[in-house]
């Protein structure tokens, strides 16, 4: 099986950067084909040009996309599955990430009509699987509705009906990571349990 892994946190030494390492370790564990979308390591460009905002905002199929573009619609073609990895940062995934929506998932590919017919060349994947890491804890992000607005953007908005399946896992409760560092490894394994489910 093929999971596309698109991860976005500038550091090597933070706790998400771990977290990575950890999903990794466990996906190889099922012997399956990984593949990495490091948007900072690849310096993806997270700003929409002038021309990809033409070919947008017009619809107009017969511009041309760009090549980093095209490079990951082929990662999400191999794909079974995508998990997007990243931390939260003001509600919201970090603007890396954002950019990569916006110029990944463009007209005609993700989403678009022409001549009055729903265009989306891309496939519907089995899983999307989302795993963000928090500051603070998931019983306080969904106190105060910031987990619900989360599920809402990502889950409903950005992956819709792309996918078969979706789910997101928050790991919160990172300001005092030795309390919850166990807890967060568990789920790492959970979520691998609910990719083998899904997507065999």
């Amino acid at each position: 099986m093929n999971v596309l892994i698109v991860y976005a946190h500038p550091s090597k030494i933070s706790y998400t950067f771990q977290i990575l390492t950890q999903l990794i370790q466990e996906l190889g564990k099922e012997h399956y084909d990984v593949a990495l979308s490091d948007l900072y390591e690849m310096n993806f460009l997270s700003d929409m040009t002038a021309k990809e905002f033409e070919r947008e905002g017009s619809g107009n199929l017969e511009l041309p996309v760009s090549n980093d573009v095209m490079a990951e619609h082929r990662k999400i073609e191999a794909a079974d599955c995508i998990i997007f990895l990243y931390p939260v940062w003001w509600s919201d995934c970090p603007a890396k990430l954002k950019g990569w929506f916006d110029r990944v998932f463009s007209v005609g590919y993700a989403y678009g009509y022409e001549g009055g017919n729903k265009i989306q060349k891309m496939k519907a994947l089995k899983l999307a699987q989302v795993i963000c890491t928090a500051g603070y804890s998931n019983e306080y992000l969904k106190e105060i509705g910031i987990a619900g607005s989360m599920e809402t953007i990502m889950l409903g908005d950005r992956l819709g009906s792309r996918f078969e399946n979706k789910d997101m896992t928050i790991l919160g409760g990172t300001l005092k990571i030795d309390d919850v560092r166990q807890e967060h490894s568990d789920k790492i394994v959970e979520v691998v349990n609910r990719i083998k489910r899904c997507c065999h």
